[in-house]
């Protein structure tokens, strides 16, 4: 399951995948920040993952970043921060950033929720 909420005090859209998160809901997810006009061009997340179990493939993350590259259309910039704490979540992640490597998107692995706001607030 994936919840999402917009902290306008941080101006950070705070995400959790929580359980058993699918390539649908991965896909589901992406298109809804796609479509959000409300959310700043210039967007920050910050995405909670240590209570997930990714459920797809490596395969799989050819989908998740041709949507994603679709989302950076209506994007200046994203800059994501995701915090992992298991080694597959880790292979997964560290896949997706170098398929998805683009001057509109930052993306980043961390261990603690302070060090990503840390990092997410240097932009």
């Amino acid at each position: 399951m994936i919840t999402v909420k917009f902290n306008p005090n941080t101006n950070i859209l705070e995400s959790k995948f929580e359980g058993n998160v699918t390539l649908a809901e991965i896909v589901n997810y992406i298109i809804a920040t796609k479509e959000n006009k409300a959310y700043p061009r210039k967007l920050k997340i910050l995405t909670d993952s240590r209570k997930a179990i990714f459920n797809f493939t490596i395969e799989d993350l050819d989908v998740i970043v041709e949507e994603n590259q679709k989302s950076l259309e209506k994007y200046e910039l994203i800059i994501d921060a995701i915090i992992i704490d298991d080694p597959k979540k880790t292979v997964l992640s560290m896949l997706y950033m170098e398929l998805t490597k683009t001057n509109k998107y930052k993306f980043e692995i961390f261990a603690t929720k302070s060090a990503a706001l840390n990092w997410l607030n240097n932009f």
